[in-house]
């Protein structure tokens, strides 16, 4: 099956860690490219590359404030990798609290060891 375009699907969008940088630092509020290329040390070019696909996928919004642009999260196309992403939260927090299980039992004969060999 082919690989849907980084600029069709929110998931592959995201998959790039220059763009996730970029929606974490929008995450705080609206920022200019010229914000993010301060924040992010990365050149301009760059930066307004990542911008334009998370805009052609709908995670970033932009309105013109002056001769400025402001971009800040869309967050409703992350809601199918939050949901996507939960029930592997489940799985983990399954397996964590197995893990609890099997170090609260370690802990107990630990302690029953070590209040048997003072007797």
């Amino acid at each position: 099956m082919a690989r849907a375009a980084t600029t069709t699907d929110a998931f592959n969008a995201v998959a790039e860690p220059r763009r996730r940088e970029i929606l974490d630092a929008l995450a705080g509020g609206e920022l200019a490219v010229g914000d993010l290329v301060e924040l992010l040390g990365l050149a301009q070019p760059q930066v307004s590359k990542h911008l334009r696909v998370l805009r052609e996928v709908g995670l970033v919004d932009v309105r013109d404030d002056g001769r400025r642009r402001l971009y800040r999260v869309n967050g409703a196309p992350l809601q199918a990798v939050h949901d996507w992403v939960a029930r592997y939260e489940r799985l983990w927090n399954e397996r964590f609290d197995l893990v609890d299980d099997v170090l609260g039992e370690l802990e107990d004969a630990a302690d029953e060891a070590g209040t048997g060999q003072g007797d």
